[in-house]
């Protein structure tokens, strides 16, 4: 037995609708990384200097050096770029979400001073602006509980919020273990927040972004001029939109940097697309938290029995009877690889299907053989599965008159006669005239072409019961 953790399906072909306030077709979530004075820096204990997102080209690490030029830029960041950043937003009335790194917001003061005066929303960034990815857990862990405290201590509350950024592959369960956080947002792994059931916790995640970002101003490939910018976000919400006004409703993450966004010539883009997103109509600005706040009213989870999480007991239990009397199959499906992909109808389809597919030619006989006839003698006896019952009679064959009957007894007969497994067709994808059809057509194939074809309905008809179950 494995089990895969990845979540590659998350809601599926049919995602909810958001029910954004008022009706949005679009929830819009911009959010400013406040790093600067949190980065790596001899000064901050840091073993070198920052080498991550700056308008430095190629540039790398220096161990045990300052780096003057990239300091330099990391404060144009918060002596320049925040504050025409705040201008923009506060003069337009549209709302942010700080990602405050804990140890940059305590070394500048008038920033959190204007942020807390413009009503933004300020989340934790972490303790400091560094990589995570190869820090012990117990280090990383004593990392964040500093950071809540610096946090509550510099701006006077805690952080309802989180998004470390440069994270490790524990981060997000750790920040959900401290059970603090309305939110968490270290992953971009969907348009929608999602829930995350961490033991007896139900942990809400707002996915962020990488692509809508300013960030791509400093990578390559990556934005050159802010009309790029522009035209990247414009394309982006016009197809969300799109999507809303169809009743799929999504949320647009955009990622901002003061040392980035606040230059003159790139926050003109942003400028742009700001007018063109408010005068567009039916978006909804809004700060994670309140994003949070409206998922938790009208989309609370609800926990369900995982197949992924269930024992071999309960799986064979649950699906034993999915292929006609042959428990086995749910046995030795419940041994495979499962994961998040399987809590569904089409993931539990997809493994009893290759247990079956698998089998030896006698252990798929065995399968055919356990099937009934087509209203045959089990059926006017009632003898049948319950779930055969209902088969049999969505397709009328539990109310044949006497020559109809007579008709089908006689094909039985010659069909088992040939092959010598019963005649299988998933009848819930026909009506008695195309089973009629179907049982006459197949009994002039030759025995491998209609064993396979008995095969594939047999896995048919267990998909049909498997979303007749979820």
């Amino acid at each position: 037995m494995t089990r895969y953790p990845r979540d590659m399906r998350g809601y599926g072909p049919n995602p909810p609708d958001a029910a954004w306030p008022g009706g949005a077709k679009v929830a819009v979530s911009i959010v400013l990384n406040y790093e600067e004075g949190g980065e790596n820096n001899i000064l901050h204990g840091d073993a070198a200097s920052e080498a991550f997102l700056s308008d430095i080209n190629g540039a790398g690490m220096w161990p045990g050096q300052r780096h003057w030029n990239m300091e330099s830029i990391y404060e144009y960041g918060a002596r320049a770029g925040f504050w025409r950043l705040h201008r923009l937003f506060t003069e337009m009335g549209i709302p942010l979400t700080i990602y405050g790194v804990a140890t940059a917001l305590a070394r500048n003061p008038e920033q959190v001073a204007g942020m807390q005066a413009a009503g933004w929303e300020i989340a934790s960034h972490g303790l400091k602006w560094v990589e995570h990815k190869d820090m012990p857990e117990a280090e990383e862990r004593a990392q964040i509980a500093e950071a809540f405290r610096l946090h509550t201590e510099v701006v006077g509350t805690p952080p309802k919020g989180w998004y470390t950024g440069r994270c490790s592959a524990n981060t997000v369960r750790l920040t959900a273990e401290t059970a603090q956080l309305d939110w968490i947002s270290d992953t971009y792994d969907d348009d929608l927040p999602y829930w995350l059931e961490m033991d007896g916790r139900d942990q809400l995640v707002i996915p962020y972004t990488l692509e809508a970002n300013d960030m791509r101003f400093a990578t390559s490939p990556g934005y050159i001029e802010g009309e790029q910018f522009f035209q990247y976000l414009k394309d982006s919400l016009d197809t969300l939109y799109r999507e809303g006004a169809e009743g799929r409703a999504k949320m647009f993450s955009i990622g901002l940097h003061n040392r980035l966004i606040g230059r003159p010539g790139k926050m003109a883009g942003l400028k742009r697309f700001l007018d063109y997103a408010r005068a567009k109509g039916g978006v909804w600005f809004a700060t994670r938290g309140e994003i949070a706040a409206h998922w938790a009213a009208h989309h609370p989870h609800r926990r369900i029995e995982r197949p992924s999480q269930m024992s071999q007991a309960r799986f064979t239990e649950r699906y034993g009877a999915i292929y006609e009397h042959s428990p086995w199959i749910a046995e030795r499906a419940w041994a495979l690889e499962l994961g998040p992909a399987h809590d569904c109808a089409e993931g539990v389809a997809s493994v009893l299907a290759r247990i079956f597919r698998t089998a030896s030619e006698a252990e798929r006989l065995g399968v055919l053989t356990a099937h009934p006839d087509l209203a045959g003698k089990l059926a006017q006896a009632r003898r049948l599965t319950t779930e055969s019952t209902a088969e049999q009679a969505s397709a009328g064959l539990d109310a044949l008159s006497d020559p109809e009957r007579a008709t089908f007894e006689a094909l039985n007969a010659e069909y088992v006669g040939k092959f010598g497994f019963p005649f299988i067709i998933a009848v819930k994808d026909n009506t008695k005239a195309t089973i009629l059809d179907a049982f006459r057509r197949r009994i002039g194939q030759d025995r491998a072409r209609e064993f396979a074809e008995a095969c594939r309905q047999v896995e048919r008809i267990a998909w049909h019961r498997l979303q007749d179950q979820f």
